[in-house]
């Protein structure tokens, strides 16, 4: 069973993902990067250009989603390093400071309670999110070409790539699919037709919609939703 509620932190979502039995689960990319805690272990999901599969035996998984662009800042980590990856967080700090934070999770409510309050101590320690980069993702999530957004923020297309990397992972042309990718799944999920749904997010036609999906997703956009 999967739930999940806004957090303290302004744009985050935490959540808690209880898997009903063991088998492969689907990841879809979402520009997101996540805080996760799982079995007593702090760890960082970082941004996806493809869906991420999981097994194994079934677990309880409680995470923190940050607003895209916004985990690098609080993390010390570009975003391209992490890029389609799971790793520990005491691979990325210092093991004396990744012990002290598990020691916290142990100590809290619990674990959802404790990402939150993670979360907010390392907002508060890092500079304030660049509205560059909210502006960024705002236009590409409303379907605004790059060339376009990337004029209103008055950057060349190098700056533009470089600036997105760092934030979330892989270029803005990436970025902009996926989140075309998460407008359209929102539509077909809520019953739209595929055609509708094709046309009403940016892809050419339904045969344009269920490629992307085949090659974000893995799966055919049918078997998708089923």
């Amino acid at each position: 069973m999967y739930e999940e509620r806004p957090s303290r932190l302004p744009g985050a979502v935490v959540w808690r993902n209880t898997p009903a039995e063991a088998g492969v689960g689907r990841v879809l990319p979402d520009g997101c990067m996540d805080l996760l805690w799982h079995e007593g272990r702090l760890l960082v999901a970082g941004p996806d250009t493809r869906a991420y599969l999981t097994e194994g035996a079934p677990g309880v998984w409680t995470g923190l989603r940050f607003r895209p662009g916004t985990a690098p800042a609080l993390l010390g980590v570009p975003a391209h390093e992490l890029r389609d990856r799971r790793v520990a967080l005491a691979d990325l700090w210092p093991a004396a400071e990744v012990r002290r934070l598990t020691a916290r999770m142990h100590a809290a409510a619990g674990p959802a309670s404790g990402l939150d309050e993670l979360a907010l101590r390392l907002a508060a320690a890092a500079e304030p999110p660049d509205p560059l980069l909210r502006h960024l993702v705002a236009a590409l999530d409303a379907g605004r070409p790059v060339a376009a957004t990337a004029g209103e923020l008055g950057l060349g297309a190098r700056q533009l790539h470089r600036r997105s990397l760092a934030a979330f992972g892989y270029g803005p042309k990436t970025l902009a699919r996926v989140l075309r990718l998460q407008r359209a799944l929102g539509l077909a999920r809520r019953g739209v037709p595929f055609a509708e749904t094709a046309a009403r997010t940016g892809f050419a036609d339904q045969a344009h919609l269920s490629r992307d999906v085949k090659e974000l997703a893995g799966v055919p956009l049918r078997e998708l939703l089923g």
